[in-house]
């Protein structure tokens, strides 16, 4: 018979991440994930306290995937560069972002705040003072999961097509393009809709803002 591999916390965040992928926020619990472990639910608290603190530890990981810029880049590219990197981790893990905004997921470790503090760093740089450093991390954010749980993450973008292509032809069967024009034309753009293409250009509209808003101005090129 072939000797079980010994459970350990890394284990049970390997499964956790992979079952909340298959089955959603609703459909991790300590029983499904001990019997896609082959163990009893007890087992697993010798590794760690409930489901919250699973939560934080696949969140933690994902965190771990986003890459951190040369603090030497201009401010601007180093916000955009972070901003991207987290979209395109928690868009591999689409339970993540709905798990961190619905606070079922609150990661303090200093792997989950990295990515933020680096992206304080540069907003600091910028010359805002510490209010509104507060409010432009906010701003970004919201561009972030914004985007994510808008755009039905974790879709493909044949999928959102498709999606699009759908609320297109209810859309058209209901309104009147005379009474609501401007919906109307609108609408012709949602079939061709790429989540990450749409993405980038917020970000870049909110970058622009950023750098006109920002106390310091726009940052001196390179000599």
């Amino acid at each position: 018979m072939a000797r079980r591999e010994p459970l350990n916390r890394e284990k049970i965040l390997d499964a956790a991440l992979a079952l909340a992928a298959e089955e959603g926020l609703d459909g991790l619990s300590m029983r499904k994930l001990a019997k896609s472990l082959g163990v009893e639910a007890m087992s697993l608290y010798n590794h760690v306290s409930n489901k919250a603190d699973i939560l934080d530890g696949i969140a933690e990981r994902v965190f771990g995937e986003i890459d951190c810029p040369d603090p030497a880049l201009p401010w601007p590219d180093r916000v955009r560069a972070l901003a991207l990197s987290m979209y395109r981790a928690f868009s591999r893990h689409p339970v993540i972002p709905l798990a961190l905004a619905t606070d079922q997921a609150n990661p303090t470790s200093e792997t989950a705040l990295r990515p933020l503090d680096a992206l304080v760093g540069a907003l600091i740089e910028a010359g805002f003072p510490d209010d509104d450093v507060r409010r432009m991390l906010t701003a970004v954010n919201s561009v972030i999961f914004g985007s994510l749980l808008l755009s039905t993450a974790g879709f493909t973008v044949d999928d959102c097509a498709e999606a699009g292509g759908m609320q297109v032809d209810l859309f058209a069967r209901r309104i009147d393009p005379a009474r609501l024009p401007h919906f109307s034309r609108l609408l012709t753009t949602l079939p061709a809709a790429d989540p990450q293409v749409d993405f980038e250009r917020a970000l870049d509209v909110l970058i622009t803002g950023l750098v006109a808003a920002a106390p310091g101005g726009a940052p001196k090129s390179p000599a």
